[in-house]
């Protein structure tokens, strides 16, 4: 089935967001008498965030604050707002239904006109729940000292400009993504010297049991090298594309450094229009190094380090890196438990 974020061109949203403003903005003035309902209040949030969302994700390609902190921010501010608008009080409980219900609209929508997929919403939905309950929670707060002018069309749409304008603000401001780097250790019941070969290049892996890699993160298959020595040209074939490195340094059977030349896309998303492609597959997440560190132990044993580094462009980059530094250790584990295998059944000293 034809995408249906294909039907409109990134560049066109700038000029969609701004009726869709206008149309809530004049609606809301029309409705300025009467109270809000709770299924009227969730649309018209989620119908506001999905507008912001594509025109900050589609058409400016950031991925930052505006869109996680901002907007989820927005959604329970905002709901507060609206459905306490020229209405009886309302329960801490009922805000918070009434903003948990748009959020899930607004999971829904990404899905369905293929601007998200599955994963990123799942991985960014504590960090927006708790943005939306931070809302909803300081909108209640404030309710009995500002009152009626708090919930007016105006104090609204004030808030409702702050994400756009955040956006546009973050899409001309130069930011150079933080290198951040993982390491993940291994003892192998082998010589440093049998490790070695395995390290420089292994076979094609068994499929993954890790519910993440099976849900689309990209995950190693296996690595396939030309030549030997600084300057050989080594591939690691990911189950999303092949990443082209050079070998920088062959301390042979010690260390082992690559430069990345190339990151292929940093998952398959899961959505229900089959693959698609989000701006933040690309460049969002770079592989930029990486390394093996052989250690001898004794008993023959050898101590592997296992590190990469690598950037990515989501912000808050603290919270977005709870999941990469998670993903990347589960990826040398793969890796590490693999060459664990071959180089154990090679010296016949399996580790039981």
């Amino acid at each position: 089935m034809y995408h249906l974020y294909h039907l409109i061109d990134p560049l066109l949203l700038p000029w969609i967001l701004a009726p869709v403003l206008l149309l809530v903005g004049a609606y809301l003035y029309l409705v300025r008498r009467r109270a809000l309902g709770f299924l009227e209040t969730a649309v018209l949030i989620a119908v506001l965030s999905l507008a912001l969302i594509g025109f900050g994700a589609m058409s400016l390609q950031t991925y930052g604050w505006a869109v996680f902190v901002v907007l989820p921010f927005f959604i329970g501010f905002g709901s507060v707002l609206l459905y306490g608008r020229n209405a009886p009080a309302r329960s801490f409980r009922q805000y918070l239904a009434v903003a948990s219900s748009a959020l899930a609209l607004v999971g829904a929508g990404l899905l369905l006109f293929a601007i998200e997929g599955a994963i990123c919403l799942i991985m960014a939905a504590p960090l927006v729940f708790g943005l939306t309950l931070l809302g909803v929670s300081l909108g209640v707060s404030l309710q009995p000292r500002f009152g009626k002018s708090l919930s007016t069309p105006a104090a609204f749409l004030l808030l409702l400009m702050a994400a756009p304008l955040w956006m546009g603000a973050e899409a001309v401001t130069p930011r150079q993504a933080p290198t951040y780097e993982v390491s993940t250790s291994m003892v192998i019941q082998a010589p440093p010297e049998v490790v070695w070969k395995h390290v420089v290049a292994f076979p094609e892996l068994t499929g993954p049991d890790e519910w993440i890699f099976r849900a689309g993160i990209a995950y190693p298959v296996r690595t396939e090298i030309d030549g030997s020595g600084a300057g050989a040209s080594r591939r690691c074939v990911l189950s999303t594309g092949p990443m082209p490195e050079t070998v920088e340094v062959w301390d042979e059977p010690r260390l082992l450094r690559f430069t990345v030349l190339h990151t292929p896309p940093a998952m398959r998303e899961l959505s229900p229009w089959g693959a698609i492609r989000p701006p933040h597959l690309e460049g969002f997440f770079v592989s930029k190094r990486g390394q093996f560190r052989l250690v001898p132990l004794s008993g023959g044993r050898t101590l592997v380090v296992g590190t990469s580094w690598y950037q990515h462009g989501l912000y808050p980059a603290g919270y977005w890196r709870l999941w990469s530094d998670w993903i990347v250790h589960r990826i040398h584990l793969r890796v590490l438990e693999h060459v664990k295998r071959l180089s154990e059944e090679g010296t016949g000293r399996l580790a039981l």
